[in-house]
């Protein structure tokens, strides 16, 4: 055998193991074979190319939160590092945009970027605060996404008839708590699932079947890694955090379940992990914010937003990770 004939052989052992990797996981799109014809010769840069297989072949983002924003630092990632690099939010002006809790936190912020951006806003959630009255939006009170009566009345009733072109739900709730078998809580439980996964599903589905939602309009819903069940076995080798876990996995249920009804509507629905945001929702975690790459919640609301711009109909039912536009996988 040829030395030539001998190294292209073992480039398809190599690259067929690299794609056995989550690291390197290759998209729907027939990796394999075109990365096989594209390396072609056997020089040490077809090489390099296999051995570090490009950002844009990638399909799945990584489960180890450290690993990933290091491997950022050093392939000098732009998207992932500086949202600004990519992100266009002129597509926002004139788009009429609910979203569940907006008056603080990461709501908060991609409420004031929605303004800035020209979109007219209306925000939902059961009280305002004074940063978000000092916006200037609408604001509907009164209206919390566990009561379905609230949904049902209040909500729609209060849209006059106008239908939105991006829902965005958003409103969220983590027990501040650490829960392990010792303090485990079903009331706190509950109180995840029912705001993480059932409101986002009822408003969602009170506002498509009263026309609410424009066709050809758009739903993403926050949801969080944490709803990952293969990521369980990275991030959480002890368990714990029952409710909050359970909640987002009941979540992203839901959202695929929605995107699949709504495909007669041509209403996409995505499910996004915003990226770890310096929030007082992760403020228990702020020990290893800096650790683990977490970015002010000014930033993570253009990184949700660039991922709310390429929500559609190919991309419904997709669950994305806002910090690399990376699938998180089931």
């Amino acid at each position: 055998v040829s030395p030539k004939a001998s190294m292209r052989v073992w480039l398809t052992v190599l690259v067929a193991a690299l794609a056995c990797t989550e690291t390197v996981a290759f998209s729907t799109a027939g990796s394999l074979p075109a990365l096989r014809s594209r390396l072609g010769s056997t020089s040490s840069r077809g090489l390099r190319t296999a051995l570090t297989l490009s950002m844009e072949e990638r399909k799945y983002s990584l489960a180890d939160q450290v690993a990933r924003f290091e491997r950022a630092k050093k392939e000098k990632n732009e998207r992932f590092l500086d949202i600004t690099t990519v992100y266009d939010g002129s597509y926002l002006k004139g788009k009429r945009v609910l979203i569940t809790g907006g008056n603080k936190g990461l709501g908060l912020a991609i409420t004031t970027e929605l303004k800035a951006q020209g979109a007219e806003v209306v925000v939902v959630g059961r009280v305002s605060s004074p940063e978000l009255d000092a916006l200037g939006v609408t604001v509907i009170q009164g209206v919390d996404v566990t009561d379905s009566a609230a949904i049902k009345d209040k909500l729609v009733s209060s849209l006059d008839g106008k239908a939105v072109d991006i829902l965005i739900n958003n409103a969220g709730y983590f027990w501040e708590e650490h829960e392990t078998l010792d303090n485990i809580n079903m009331e706190e439980d509950l109180k995840q699932i029912n705001i993480c996964a059932i409101g986002p599903l009822h408003v969602t589905g009170n506002l498509a079947k009263a026309g609410l939602i424009k066709e050809g309009g758009r739903v993403a819903i926050i949801s969080s890694q944490a709803g990952s069940v293969e990521w369980r076995l990275t991030q959480n080798p002890e368990g714990g955090d029952y409710g909050h876990h359970m909640s987002r996995a009941a979540c992203n249920i839901a959202g695929v379940l929605l995107s699949q009804e709504l495909k007669s509507k041509k209403i996409p629905v995505v499910l996004l992990h915003p990226g770890f945001n310096k929030t007082g929702m992760t403020a228990k975690y702020a020990h290893i914010w800096e650790k683990e790459g977490a970015v002010d919640a000014e930033v993570g609301a253009k990184r949700v937003l660039h991922e709310v711009k390429g929500i559609n109909m190919d991309t419904t039912g997709q669950f994305i990770n806002c910090e690399d536009g990376l699938l998180i996988p089931w």
